[in-house]
């Protein structure tokens, strides 16, 4: 990981969080965003480099340089990034962390009961490599 770079790690078995990634993929034409999943090498070192446990997730993460960003937050730096119509999401910021955060949990702590899970994380087709830390 580069100095400046933006980074979102996502869960790579959880479906919902694949079909995040896949819509960054499509979005971010800019290419301002790397992504990695949790599980893989480069995940897990900046979870640990960050003291986020490795072993269990229960949240999207931005890393954008030394900062990180977890929840709510995470999702809304990333969707301001993004081209229109995306960033009007934003509004979603008016609203007290205390209850986006707790809205957030409530998807994340049953994203695989919601939405299925993958047995392994999906492997990224070669169009979509150089967009994975690492690749």
């Amino acid at each position: 990981m580069a100095a400046g770079d933006r980074v979102v790690l996502f869960d790579g078995v959880c479906r919902l969080c694949s079909v995040w990634a896949r819509f960054l993929i499509r979005f971010d034409r800019k290419r301002q965003f790397k992504l990695a999943t949790v599980q893989s090498p480069e995940g897990q070192a900046i979870l640990q480099w960050h003291g986020f446990p490795t072993d269990h997730y229960e949240t999207m993460l931005l890393v954008e340089g030394a900062n990180i960003h977890t929840k709510s937050s995470a999702f809304f730096r990333v969707m301001r990034r993004l081209p229109w119509p995306w960033p009007i999401m934003c509004i979603g910021w008016v609203v007290p962390s205390i209850i986006r955060d707790w809205l957030y949990d409530r998807v994340a702590l049953n994203r695989y009961r919601l939405f299925g899970r993958y047995d392994a994380c999906v492997i990224p087709n070669k169009d979509h490599d150089s967009r994975f830390l690492g690749e």
